[in-house]
């Protein structure tokens, strides 16, 4: 496995995971919701704690390459 292609995946599985979040807004739109200042805090830190566990996840099934 080239870095290229380890760097795009790792970027995908973030983008993925953060984009994921999203589904937040279906489930309680009351606290999510983007038009309010504390729901955009709380759907942008949704999207933060995602994009780490899906980072973490990536890295666990692929190691940096040597």
């Amino acid at each position: 496995m080239t870095w290229q292609v380890w760097v795009k995946g790792l970027v995908a599985a973030v983008v993925s995971s953060a984009a994921n979040s999203i589904s937040v807004l279906i489930a309680d739109p009351s606290h999510f919701n983007p038009e309010a200042a504390s729901g955009f805090k709380n759907l942008g830190l949704i999207a933060l704690v995602s994009a780490i566990v899906g980072a973490a996840m990536y890295l666990k099934q692929s190691p940096v390459p040597k």
